[in-house]
């Protein structure tokens, strides 16, 4: 079974899905320090960036995502996405899909914070 994880923006939470990497790993094990709180901007009308304090390991590839995926980018910046884009990314996760519609409606809104932690929902 994948681990998961939550983002919660206000009052929503969504669950994601992680992948099995090095770079999801990394992000698990600094979450078991406690959830971490992040400002967020909106990019080109479908990501929401949210930059970390610490960098965690990538490995970069060309990646077409979707709305829902959740990447890294540049090691230290998580990526939720709204909408479609092609770059250099890598796959953290995706936002489980009985929220993607939920996900849209909010993340496509003003910037915001975003709490991520682990989860046992």
């Amino acid at each position: 079974m994948k681990d998961k994880i939550k983002l919660s923006v206000g009052k929503n939470t969504f669950r994601v899905t992680l992948e099995v990497n090095r770079s999801a790993k990394a992000l698990i094990e600094l979450l078991r320090n406690g959830s971490i709180e992040v400002a967020c901007y909106n990019y080109g009308g479908f990501e929401k960036v949210c930059t970390l304090d610490k960098t965690l390991v990538s490995n970069d590839s060309h990646i077409t995502t979707r709305a829902g995926d959740v990447m890294l980018y540049n090691g230290n910046k998580i990526v939720i996405f709204y909408a479609s884009n092609n770059w250099a990314y890598t796959r953290l996760g995706k936002v489980d899909k009985e929220y993607i519609d939920q996900l849209r409606s909010i993340l496509s809104g003003p910037d915001t914070s975003v709490t991520i932690s682990l989860t046992n929902i």
